[in-house]
């Protein structure tokens, strides 16, 4: 009989022991996490004794997404977090360092990325007020307005989970509630997924300046947020992940769905198509071109000496070697160059040659002069005067002013080849801007160049940054790729020559190059870009004085 009782009383002296040192080695907030999931079954004291019980002290199953039924919802309200359900990625680290990266600066971010083996050992809790502290503190909020309009939705959008969204799209009202900060995720979440209500933890602020505290209310606890928005009301549909805290939010719910590990793999049926996005994404902004994941950012970092130095050379060598070696060292490098089709013959009637190519970078001249090694001149509507200084062959600013620009390229043509982008700013994404139909009514010898490029870590267009670091930050690429395609010159009967509208000439040459590069036409133009992005018309004012 003794030997039982002692045999019964060596797991309880075990088990106090283990609360021991969870108190003393990891801290009052670890041991509180420890202790929610020992209190909600996870581990259970007495596991000989009370083995029949267990089960009224296990989180309750609830089905998978995928078994959700999409008809007949649209009366239905539907509830569910950003992070781990809309998102595929588990992890909200990538967003936050896209806030510092962005909107703060490289050492912001330096910063944040220290903190990240910190950041493991960390309960859920205190990982977010640090995160929140690092990234938010002495941030700007129009900073941070930027980048929730500019920069986040495209990763939002990469990342969404196709099972999620489907059920989302599916029911009429749409209440998100998430424990990161509201500013992140509230613009998107409203223009990109039309969700009617956003809660979201608060920030305090003094000025127009974020401390990096979270405000009086603390960080948002979800189910708890529920019980004020809805009262005695119980939603339709309650969408969570496998977490504590979700079925916490979810069992409120008079339907529950969780999205399993399976379910928000990065695998084909998980992925959101670019086809099925609930609003195209034609413009954003930002210089990062990939989801800046710790080890990813790690990597940028370590990459940055060597790029800086090998955009530079790879500059150098643009700028003041003869046609043939540049493209022999610029490949060499790591630059790709895939050029298609060959240059047409000089003009017969004493003019130049008009080049009209689309717009991804800066460069796109310079690639083009390069790719048919011969000199060409190129019109800018906004330049930076670094650029200019920078610019290996010769640039002319334009007006806007349609007589005047019009004169200006008549006499440049004169001169020689000329090249041309008529949608007049980059753009990023698959797509064309509308055409200015200028360039159609100044030649008829008139050659369409469908270019594109390719970046894997920077990119080299902004609209709220510094234009004249652009060719720097493209050239930093470990392999930046420039895909040049030469159409051959247009039919004279389809230029004004032929009895055709300079906005006919525009819109075919538009066509013609989207069909080249597999781009879509919009109309679109560059205030319509600079407005989204920037806020502002994008003109960089030009202070030279005049003679």
């Amino acid at each position: 009989m003794t030997s039982t009782v002692k045999t019964m009383m060596l797991p309880m002296v075990l088990l106090k022991l283990v609360d021991w040192l969870l108190y003393q080695f990891l801290g009052n907030s670890c041991y509180r996490a420890a202790m929610k999931v020992i209190n909600h079954g996870f581990f259970l004291k007495n596991t000989c004794i009370k083995s029949s019980t267990s089960s009224s002290h296990q989180i309750p199953l609830y089905p998978s997404i995928t078994k959700c039924h999409l008809h007949g919802r649209k009366s239905k309200t539907l509830v569910c977090d950003i992070h781990g359900c809309l998102l595929r990625s588990q992890s909200f680290f990538p967003y936050f360092m896209l806030v510092a990266f962005e909107g703060g600066s490289i050492l912001r971010a330096f910063l944040l990325l220290l903190s990240s083996p910190l950041l493991l050992v960390l309960d859920y809790e205190l990982k977010l007020r640090v995160m929140i502290f690092i990234t938010f503190c002495g941030l700007r909020l129009e900073d941070m307005d930027s980048v929730s309009r500019a920069v986040l939705p495209k990763f939002y959008l990469e990342n969404l989970n196709f099972h999620a969204f489907e059920v989302l799209d599916s029911v009429g009202s749409k209440v998100v509630l998430t424990s990161v900060p509201r500013v992140m995720v509230e613009g998107f979440l409203k223009e990109y997924l039309s969700v009617d209500s956003v809660k979201g933890t608060e920030l305090h602020t003094v000025g127009n300046h974020f401390t990096g505290l979270v405000s009086n209310t603390g960080l948002l606890i979800k189910h708890r947020a529920l019980k004020d928005l809805f009262g005695e009301k119980r939603p339709d549909i309650g969408i969570g992940t496998s977490s504590l805290y979700d079925h916490l939010l979810i069992s409120l719910c008079k339907e529950a769905y969780v999205i399993n590990k399976e379910d928000s793999k990065t695998s084909a049926n998980s992925v959101l198509p670019r086809e099925k996005y609930p609003k195209p994404l034609v413009f954003h902004d930002g210089r990062l071109a990939f989801l800046p994941t710790p080890f990813a950012t790690l990597a940028m970092f370590m990459w940055i000496p060597v790029g800086f130095v090998l955009a530079i050379f790879r500059l150098f060598v643009g700028i003041y070697l003869p046609y043939k070696m540049a493209i022999f060292l610029g490949t060499s490098s790591g630059v790709n160059i895939r050029i298609k089709g060959c240059a047409p013959l000089k003009s017969q009637n004493g003019k130049g040659v008009l080049y009209v190519c689309t717009h991804r970078t800066l460069l796109d001249p310079v690639f083009l002069s390069t790719s048919l090694e011969r000199p060409l001149t190129a019109v800018t509507y906004s330049l930076s005067k670094m650029s200019e200084i920078m610019s290996p062959i010769k640039t002319v600013r334009l007006t806007r002013k349609r007589k005047q620009d019009g004169e200006t390229m008549q006499k440049l043509l004169k001169e020689g080849d000329l090249v041309v982008c008529p949608e007049g700013t980059t753009c990023r994404e698959p797509y064309l801007l509308r055409f200015s139909s200028l360039f159609a009514e100044l030649a008829d010898e008139i050659v369409p160049v469908a270019i594109n490029t390719n970046v894997t870590m920077f990119y080299g267009t902004t609209a709220s940054g510094l234009k004249c670091l652009d060719p720097i930050f493209f050239l930093m690429n470990p392999r930046p790729s420039y895909s040049v395609q030469i159409l051959g010159k247009m039919p004279k009967e389809l230029t004004c020559a032929g009895g055709k509208s300079s906005h006919e000439v525009a819109n075919y040459i538009q066509r013609q190059l989207a069909h080249a590069l597999g781009f879509e036409c919009t109309t679109l133009t560059r205030r319509d870009k600079y407005m989204m992005l920037a806020g502002n018309e994008g003109v960089v004012q030009d202070n030279r004085k005049k003679p």
